[in-house]
Parts: C-alpha cells; structure tokens; sequence
C-alpha cells in the first residue's frame, strides 16, 4: 500500500520554524459524479470522506442522479453549459459517467476550465465519456472525436469480464506511488488502451484470472498522469474501482488522494 499520506504531511510541517508554523490552506475540490452504471451517492460519501482524512480539504459536490425513465448515459449535468463551474476549485475530480453524451457545446463548457488551468482527476467511467463519432477505432490528435481523449491522455473504447487486476509499478516510479506495494484488487474491470496522448504511466494492471483466455496477457496502463491544452494543465487519472468495494480499499483511496496532490503541486 501507498505510504500514509497525513503522517508524512505532519512529518514535514513538523521540520518548519515554530515562528513560521502554519496550518496547510485547503485544498479546495469540486467533484463531478452522475450518470450510470455506478451507485454515486455512496462513491460522493466515500471519496469525500476518504480525502478529508488524507489531506487538508473542502469538498463540493456538482452532480445528477439520473430519475427513472432518464437516459442514464447522458446525465443532466449542471456544468453543461457552465464554462464557469470550476471557479475557485484548486482541483476538479470527473467521477461522471457520460457515455453516450455527444454535444460538442456540452463537452466545450465541461474542458474550459483545464484548458484555462485548473487540474483534473479522472475516475474510471470518466474514461468511457463524452464519446463521438466511431469511438471504438483509434483516435489521433486533431481529430473531431479525439477532445476528451486528448484531455483524460489516453483512449479507452470498454473492458472484458470483471476479474481480479494484478496491479506493477509502470518501468518508471511516479512520485504519484512512492511507497506503493504491488497488489491484486478484487473483482474489477480492465480498460483497454487504443491511444496515448502522451501520458506518463504510474501503474499497470493484468487479468492472469479472466474468463477469456486470450486477455490474460494484455497488460494495460491502470493510472497515469498527463499535461492538458495550453496550460499544461496537470491531469492525474485511473481507470480502477468499478465495484463499490474496490473504491472503499484504502490503497485505492490513498492512491487518489495522492493523485489529487500532484495535481494541485502540493505532493
């Protein structure tokens, strides 16, 4: 697991001058959940709680829950357009899952924000969102269909059958998992990668139990980390946690928390 990230924060504040002393500002997070496939009540609560007790943090919820009846792959957003909705966040987590939302203006209002600046973190449905065009064939840069793909770093078109992840520290340790212990989550599903927009892979991830045969092997990029638009904007994301006892697991957690404060440059 990922070394305790509160207990090294006080280690280090500990070392400054007493004179100088001063509580960490908060990080100021807004997160974004809504649409299908995944009980965002719950994951609201649980990430909330989980980065309150892992950093300095003011959380804010944007969200719709789609009503029965509702198309829950294009969820009603609030920050449709809203090109505005992340002023004042240090931080914007998409933990939405939007996969058949196609509106150039909805996907204009949701990337304003990074494209001006302000960091992102991505959790795995986000990946499967704001799809057009033929979004099962790879996308390259400059494409139409390519805007969202170019911003999460890498294009993800599904997964297989849930089976346990066995998850390796990509060749290149990221600051992101200093301290990270290698380890096989729960029942969980593998995004594919067809494109990378380059990313720098944190962690990857292989199926050795999976029902299909031919996917034991495929060795897939899990978490990375990557630098969006004009700004370079700083863009942490994670294709993991799909069931609801994946994203409680406290290595999980502590893997987001630090993905948060590499984006706000406070790791």
């Amino acid at each position: 697991m990922l070394k305790p990230i509160a207990g090294a924060a006080a280690l280090f504040f500990s070392t400054l001058p007493a004179a100088h002393a001063e509580a960490p500002r908060p990080v100021k997070v807004l997160i974004v959940s809504g649409g299908c496939c995944h009980d965002y009540p719950r994951q609201r609560a649980v990430l909330e709680r989980a980065l309150k007790e892992r950093m300095p943090a003011e959380v804010s919820h944007v969200y719709h829950d789609p009503r029965p009846g509702e198309q829950a792959t294009r969820p009603a957003l609030p920050i449709y357009g809203n090109p505005g909705y992340a002023d004042g966040y240090d931080v914007v987590i998409h933990n939405e899952c939007a996969a058949d939302e196609d509106s150039a203006q909805a996907l204009d209002a949701v990337l304003a924000p990074h494209r001006k600046g302000i960091p992102a973190v991505n959790l795995h449905c986000a990946m499967h969102s704001y799809r057009s065009g033929d979004w099962r064939r790879p996308v390259k840069a400059g494409d139409a269909n390519a805007r969202w793909f170019e911003f999460t770093g890498i294009q993800s078109s599904g997964h297989g059958p849930q089976s346990p992840i066995r998850l390796s520290l990509a060749a290149k340790e990221h600051p992101i998992v200093k301290g990270f212990v290698p380890y096989t989550t729960g029942r969980d599903e593998l995004y594919n990668n067809l494109s990378n927009f380059g990313v720098t892979p944190v962690l990857t991830g292989t199926q050795p139990e999976s029902s299909i045969e031919a996917d034991r092997a495929k060795v897939y990029t899990v978490a990375w980390t990557h630098l969006y638009g004009p700004q370079r904007t700083r863009v942490f994301s994670t294709t993991l946690a799909h069931n609801a006892a994946e994203m409680e697991d406290p290595r999980y957690l502590d893997l987001v928390a630090r993905g948060v404060l590499w984006a706000v440059g406070r790791l």
